[in-house]
């Protein structure tokens, strides 16, 4: 049985760039995504609306993805987390702090990160990349 509405995804990244390009290759995948430039801005949207999934850069400022899927985890313990970032030694800390959530280090392809979300989320997407 299909799932009536689809998986929503919250997107916290930074760079303005990345986050177009990974907003619009997960809404292609059939996913409904929501993004911010930062951490902060992203915590009174977990407070306020569901999210299946988390999906953070590790390096941003006021708040790192790290804290943000700490208080994800506290506010919304059943929305997974999956993490994105460029650099390898926060690859280790995030691996160490949130052992339950999936790190994926740029560059990677769109395909990859479609594969990894329809994994954590364990739904299908509709892509063809």
């Amino acid at each position: 049985m299909p799932r009536p509405t689809p998986f929503r995804i919250l997107l916290a990244e930074d760079d303005a760039a990345m986050r177009t390009y990974l907003e619009r290759a997960l809404e292609n995948a059939g996913y409904a995504v929501q993004s911010v430039d930062r951490g902060t801005a992203a915590v009174p949207l977990l407070e306020q609306e569901h999210f299946d999934l988390l999906l953070s850069d590790i390096v941003m400022p006021e708040m790192d993805g790290i804290e943000l899927a700490q208080k994800c985890n506290e506010i919304s313990p059943d929305t997974k987390v999956m993490f994105i970032t460029g650099f390898a030694a926060v690859t280790l800390k995030a691996s160490r702090e949130q052992p339950k959530a999936k790190v994926l280090s740029k560059p990677f392809h769109l395909r990859d990160l479609v594969l990894e979300v329809q994994r954590a989320l364990g739904g299908e997407a509709q892509m063809s990349l």
